[in-house]
């Protein structure tokens, strides 16, 4: 698979990585089996899928057991990202950014991923009591002690701000301003994807400029991109698309003519051609530092996935998807 660099350090990854969370965590927990899981994580790494992206919060704590029972025999292979920040109560999410906490935290993940040294270690939230520059400190001191190879930060309030019309990114580039004063930022986590692209406003080319890697999370929008949804099917009261506005059984049909654009462009380029490839390959084409880290459970899937970088999109390719409609959701 074609290989990127994430932030000035370079750190080497496949072109596409894997989402982790769904195998434990914010969808059907009927679909949860972790012995597929686990057949999936190494399906991921045999196919150049390197950068397996968890978070101690995804479980809790349950994901970063099952990476790390692979770690276990393939850490070599991997490029291991994590999260720090936020605490999961019975009915309730809530951050903690003491320095104290966060280096218990790293430690835990190390044990849990069963691995001397993190490969990225991400703010998942800023503490709201905290400075970010304490929580970003203690990250920083993780790194000297050689528990961490570099840093990352997650963006924040993207949903929150298309709901009121402002700018989505713009509370994320002020964090990192002031991270960065105090240890240089290797990679943000955003969500991006053909529908939702707000974070090619400014966000992307904010990182670009700085040499900053950028992992677009939720490239296939949380499984609507790929066309196996069936509007009205529902979800368990435990996924979280039973409570996403764009995935109400109206919205899913009324944004069907995105799936369709997509299923287009991929029968230009051949039998075998998914549109969620399609989709994997436009984030790919918004530039060199984008990595595409789309979740999966199945084998099945990764396969698919790990196919997107040996897709290129031509310029009327790229016209047609950002001809699209916008995707609409129950706010509307």
């Amino acid at each position: 698979m074609e290989r990127r660099t994430i932030g000035a350090g370079a750190l080497a990854t496949g072109a596409v990585g894997l989402g982790c969370m769904p195998m434990s965590w914010g969808y059907s927990g009927s679909r949860q089996r972790g012995d597929e899981s686990l057949r999936t994580v190494h399906r991921a790494l045999d196919l150049g899928c390197t950068l397996l992206d968890t978070a101690d919060m995804y479980g809790p704590f349950t994901n970063e057991l099952l990476v790390g029972r692979v770690l276990k025999e393939r850490r070599a292979e991997a490029f291991v990202s994590t999260k720090v920040g936020l605490l999961v109560g019975e009915q309730h999410i809530v951050a903690n950014g003491r320095p104290g906490y966060v280096r218990r935290a790293c430690d835990a993940s190390l044990r849990r991923l069963q691995t001397d040294v993190i490969d990225l270690y991400q703010l998942h939230r800023a503490d709201p009591e905290v400075p970010v520059e304490e929580t970003w400190g203690a990250m920083a001191d993780l790194v000297q002690a050689g528990k961490v190879r570099a840093l990352g930060l997650c963006a924040v309030g993207a949903r929150g701000a298309r709901r009121s019309g402002g700018r989505l990114y713009d509370g994320t580039i002020r964090q990192l301003r002031r991270v960065q004063q105090v240890f240089p930022v290797s990679a943000v986590e955003a969500e991006l994807s053909v529908w939702s692209p707000e974070a090619l406003d400014t966000l992307l080319p904010w990182c670009a400029a700085r040499g900053i890697g950028f992992l677009a999370a939720m490239p296939l929008g949380n499984g609507f991109l790929t066309g196996t949804l069936t509007p009205g099917e529902g979800f368990e009261p435990d996924d979280m698309r039973a409570r996403h506005p764009r995935f109400t059984a109206e919205m899913m049909a009324a944004n069907q003519p995105i799936v369709a654009g997509l299923r287009r462009v991929a029968a230009r380029h051949g039998d075998g051609t998914t549109a969620a490839q399609v989709a994997l390959a436009w984030v790919l084409a918004q530039g060199p530092h984008v990595v595409p880290i789309p979740g999966a459970k199945r084998e099945r899937w990764v396969t698919e996935n790990a196919g997107a970088p040996g897709i290129r999109l031509t310029p009327e390719d790229l016209a047609e998807v950002a001809g699209l409609p916008g995707a609409r959701g129950s706010w509307d």
